[in-house]
Formats: C-alpha cells, sequence, structure tokens
C-alpha cells in the first residue's frame, strides 16, 4: 500500500487556502458547486449505477448508496442552503479588557483538516465537503469501496470547482478505499485535527480505540417510540410506521415499539395493514406475539435477547409490550444508542417528564424519529448524529466545525 502521509500533508497545506476566503467567496463557491452538480447529474446516476452494479438490491446498504434524480437534486439545493448560512469562522464569541490593559478577544476558528470515515453514502461526499468548505476546514474522505465510483466522481466535480476558485484541490482528498489506509489515517496527528466516523457501530468502536486524532462519533441509532396508554392511536399507527418505513435504512428509523399493556390489545393489531403492505418482520416479546399471532400476522417470530437494542437497518422492527410508564423510561436507558427517542401520549405530565429525564440526543414527543437530521432542523447539511456529548450532539453541523482562538492585543505589557 502506498503511504498517505503525501495526501495528508497536502490536504494540511490546502487548509490555508481554505481559511483564506471571504464568506462571500465560500458563497459563491458553493452555489457554482450546485450548478455544476446539477448539470451533471446524468453523469452522476451513470457512475452510481456502477457502484450498485455490484451490490445486491436485498442488501440493506443498497439504499444508502443509489442516488436518484431527486437525491442529486437534494444535494445541489443543500449545497445553496450552506452557501447563504451564517459562517461559523471569525464569530466573535468573547470580548473584555482585563486589568493589566490588554484587549481579549475569543473568536471561532475551523478545525483545520476534517478527517471522515464513511461507508456506503455517496452522498456524505457532497455534504461533509460543502459544510467544510463553508466553515473554512479542508477535508480528508474515507469512504467505503462500495461507493467508490460514486465518490471519485463527486470528487472530481468538487476539484473542478476549486481550481476555478483558486483553491488546491487537496482541499477536498479522497483516499484510497484500502482498509489498510484508516490505521494511518487515525495516526496522523501532524496533519489532521479532527476524525468522524459515520456508518455502522463496528466502524465508530474500531476508530474510538484505535485514533490518536481526537474523534467526535456520529453514533448508530437504535431508536425507540414509547405508545403510552393515553395516545391518540391513530396518530401512534402514523408516526410509528413512518418511523420504520420511510426510509429504514437510516439511523433515525425507529428500531423498536414499546407499548402499553393497557392498549396492546387494540393498539397492535392496528398496525398490521400497514406492515403487512411494507413486509415489515415483527421481532415480538410473548405478550406481543401472541397478539400479532391471534390477528394472523405472518412475518413474525419471536424476539431474542439480542434484537432488543438492535439497530435493524431494514423492514424489521421489535416490540415490546410494558407495564407503564417507569418500564418504558427503564427499557430506554438500557438499550437506547442516545440517538433519537419518542413518547406518544397526551398525558402532558409523562410527556414533560420523559423529555426532561430521557438521556438522548433528540427527544420527541408525538412526532416520527425521521425528522433527526442536521437538514430538516434548518442546519443546511450534516456529518452525522452525534451521539457523544463533548464538543456537538445531535445534527453535527456547520456551527460545530470550528473551535477557538483567544487573540491578545497590547501596548508593551510584560507579566513577571
Amino acid at each position: 500500500m502506498t503511504p498517505i502521509t503525501p495526501l495528508l500533508q497536502s490536504a494540511q497545506q490546502a487548509s490555508a487556502a481554505v481559511r483564506r476566503l471571504s464568506p462571500s467567496q465560500k458563497t459563491d463557491l458553493l452555489n457554482r458547486l450546485a450548478d455544476v452538480l446539477a448539470s451533471h447529474t446524468a453523469d452522476v446516476l451513470t457512475e452510481n449505477q456502477k457502484d450498485l452494479d455490484r451490490m445486491p438490491a436485498s442488501d440493506p446498504k443498497y439504499d444508502r448508496l443509489k442516488l436518484t434524480e431527486a437525491r442529486v437534486d437534494d444535494l445541489s439545493k443543500s449545497l445553496r442552503e450552506v452557501a447563504v448560512l451564517p459562517d461559523p469562522a471569525g464569530e466573535v464569541i468573547l470580548e473584555r479588557s482585563i486589568e493589566q490593559g490588554l484587549q481579549l478577544k475569543k473568536i471561532a476558528v475551523p478545525l483545520g483538516v476534517v478527517g471522515v470515515i464513511y461507508e456506503a453514502r455517496p452522498n456524505v461526499t457532497v455534504d461533509v465537503a460543502s459544510l467544510c468548505l463553508r466553515s473554512g476546514n479542508a477535508c480528508v474522505l474515507k469512504g467505503g469501496k462500495e461507493a467508490d465510483f460514486s465518490n471519485r466522481y463527486l470528487v472530481s466535480l468538487i476539484q473542478s470547482v476549486l481550481t476555478e476558485f483558486g483553491v488546491p484541490k487537496a482541499a477536498v482528498t479522497l483516499l484510497p478505499t484500502d482498509r489498510a489506509v484508516v490505521n494511518e489515517l487515525l495516526t496522523a496527528t501532524r496533519y489532521v485535527d479532527i476524525i468522524i466516523p459515520r456508518g455502522s457501530e463496528s466502524l465508530i468502536q474500531y476508530v474510538r480505540k484505535n485514533s490518536l486524532v481526537p474523534t467526535i462519533e456520529t453514533g448508530a441509532g437504535v431508536c425507540h417510540a414509547y405508545v403510552e396508554q393515553t395516545a391518540d392511536l391513530d396518530k401512534a399507527v402514523a408516526i410509528v410506521v413512518n418511523a420504520r418505513v420511510s426510509r429504514p435504512s437510516v439511523c433515525n428509523s425507529l428500531d423498536c415499539v414499546l407499548v402499553d399493556e393497557s392498549i396492546a390489545d387494540r393498539f397492535l393489531p392496528m398496525l398490521t395493514d400497514d406492515f403487512a403492505k411494507w413486509n415489515v418482520e415483527v421481532f415480538a416479546d410473548e405478550t406481543s406475539y401472541a397478539i400479532f399471532e391471534k390477528v394472523g400476522y405472518e412475518k413474525l417470530q419471536y424476539a431474542q435477547s439480542e434484537d432488543f437494542g438492535r439497530e435493524f437497518l431494514d423492514y424489521k422492527i421489535a416490540v415490546k409490550i410494558v407495564v407503564g410508564f417507569d418500564e418504558a423510561l427503564s427499557h430506554i436507558q438500557t438499550y437506547s444508542s442516545r440517538h433519537s427517542e419518542a413518547i406518544l401520549s397526551q398525558n402532558q405530565d409523562l410527556i414533560d417528564q420523559f423529555l426532561r429525564e430521557v438521556d438522548a440526543a433528540a427527544v420527541y414527543a408525538n412526532a416520527s424519529t425521521r425528522f433527526t437530521d442536521g437538514g430538516v432542523f434548518g442546519l443546511g447539511a450534516e456529518i452525522g448524529i452525534s451521539t457523544q456529548k463533548l464538543h456537538a450532539r445531535g445534527p453535527f453541523a456547520l456551527e460545530k466545525l470550528v473551535t477557538e482562538k483567544w487573540i491578545v492585543v497590547g501596548d508593551g505589557q510584560v507579566r513577571w
């Protein structure tokens, strides 16, 4: 394997050119990239099809990998949205004078070089590049081999626009797909300022254990919805079905529904028509299994212990009957990945308690977990959903791609 150190060195050198861009230049660059991406949609789809041809359509990652005209159009729109967001670099966070006559100012500055490791998601290539460039950072991308044709073509478009604006191509660098480069990236403390893994739980844990570069996790999503006994059952059905089937391969999709025992006999049969339409496989605890079996639901099996706390990324869902609010909270505390959790209820006291006590990056009352998304939250785009608590939590987007710098101005002061 050819060492990637020269690529990382070039990215670090290019980061200075990105920092020098004015906010208006960054806006123009991203708008230009949106135009270029839109005008090359057919070519993007051609390259993406080469990747799709290598993956079975039954693979849960297939939907993540797939680009369509609508999805490319969404990427172009996202670029324009990021282009007009306030530039976080240069923001004055604090300003004061101290007793010795020094003038202090704390400002937001770019992180420098952002390394992102991700899997079969070519949209991440565009999202990361746009957020990093807007915030004044260079980026180093380690995509999965599944999306190699797509990623290489998208990066070529990005680099063509960088060249137009006099920015070195290395400001957005795509690394080889060889897994061996990951270890070199994780130890490149001289050239890379932060690593962000986006993908499976195994990838995230590997990066956590092996990286010498500071890391921000964008964690796996094991999301729950608790259907409390006062819930509007028609709305609860719509929410549960949407959260599971609208795009099952993404991290904010629903993996487990907890149902209060007092409404289980009424609520669970209400799910079956929609579940059958989408061929949802139900992993049910003993009590809920009996209810589904009684109404003749066929895609049914008993849940094993490992099915709770499992991110399915497919048309599959775990179902458990709970005896009241406290048991629901206990289950979520035990199995949650701290991504997105929801309560479906009309009891305002319990809603308030749930929102206050559940430890997750996003907590919902009477809405689908599918809304946890940087674009939906008005952040333009996201690198991922952070489930940790330091520096960034929730949709990890533009305003978190900066750090701080103290500016100190004096007139000859010394300190003994």
